[in-house]
């Protein structure tokens, strides 16, 4: 079969630098980044996160072959900052937002802890249902997993 173990998707090799950035010559203010061992989920998110910045001018990325687990992002800014150090700024935003999406996320879970034998205990329901049973058979609802 092509398709490499699953562990060399997501491993870094002995030496194997995780980013390398390449200047770009011909376009001012430009740089081209190589994001090894990662995929479209990271490359999406990081484009995505570039462009809601004001000093950004172009942002984009490619995942070069699907058997080759890499990104290229290509970044050209304004010149008020340089392309390196707005995809650092991009990155600590981007953990920011994953740290308050985790936050939100346990806290409506959270809820379904606070269920003891199919009874709430002291909590209301964030849904605006009643706690007791539902249409669902066995008195499960959609959000029991």
């Amino acid at each position: 079969m092509n398709a490499p173990a699953r562990y060399e998707l997501y491993v870094l090799d002995d030496g194997e630098k995780p980013v390398e950035i390449i200047e770009d010559t011909k376009i001012p203010n430009a740089a081209t980044i190589k994001i090894v061992k990662q995929d479209h989920t990271l490359g999406n998110m990081l484009r995505a996160q570039l462009l809601s910045m004001p000093q950004i001018l172009f942002a984009g990325y490619k995942v070069p072959h699907p058997l080759h687990p890499y990104f290229l992002i290509k970044i050209q800014t304004d010149g008020s900052i340089t392309p390196q150090a707005l995809l650092e700024s991009a990155c600590t935003k981007l953990i920011g937002t994953m740290s308050s999406l985790e936050t939100k996320f346990k806290r409506e879970f959270s809820f379904k802890d606070a269920e003891v034998g199919g009874a709430t205990v002291g909590v209301e329901d964030p849904y605006g249902g009643t706690g007791g049973t539902s249409g669902w058979p066995g008195g499960r609802d959609y959000m029991d997993f």
